[in-house]
């Protein structure tokens, strides 16, 4: 656990008051981009349990678990950037996040930019697909 430390997902919030909760189902994401904010956390944690829950049902990727995790260890995360935002928020059932994150991957810099849908299921905030730029 970080204490007094700020969230690495870049909300300037202290970490155990804002995705940590998130991710140890302490409360829901409110927002979309509160939920893409902690899936971010969760993959510099290699956390693919969280990524799993976090995940539709109908495009969740049960099967590339082991291949998600090992690659999320395998690199060194360096930052997220939400670049925009549409709709996904606490009255939503749908939403958009379009987000930069930054790592270091067998030392060159590489980027992740993508357009995520998200969308509700069982009244809670879960990440759909992506496309990416």
């Amino acid at each position: 656990m970080i204490i007094n430390k700020l969230c690495p997902c870049g909300s300037n919030r202290n970490f155990n008051d804002c995705c940590e909760l998130i991710i140890n189902s302490k409360r829901e994401a409110i927002t979309c981009q509160e939920l893409m904010r902690s899936r971010y956390i969760a993959f510099t944690m290699a956390n693919v349990e969280y990524l799993m829950r976090s995940h539709h049902s109908t495009t969740r990727p049960i099967k590339e678990q082991q291949r998600i995790k090992k690659w999320a260890q395998s690199v060194q995360w360096l930052g997220l950037v939400i670049l925009n935002s549409e709709k996904g928020e606490v009255d939503d059932t749908i939403g958009y996040v379009e987000f930069r994150a930054l790592y270091l991957e067998d030392g060159q810099m590489q980027e992740i930019h993508e357009r995520s849908l998200f969308k509700r299921e069982n009244h809670q905030w879960v990440y759909v697909s992506g496309v990416h730029y």
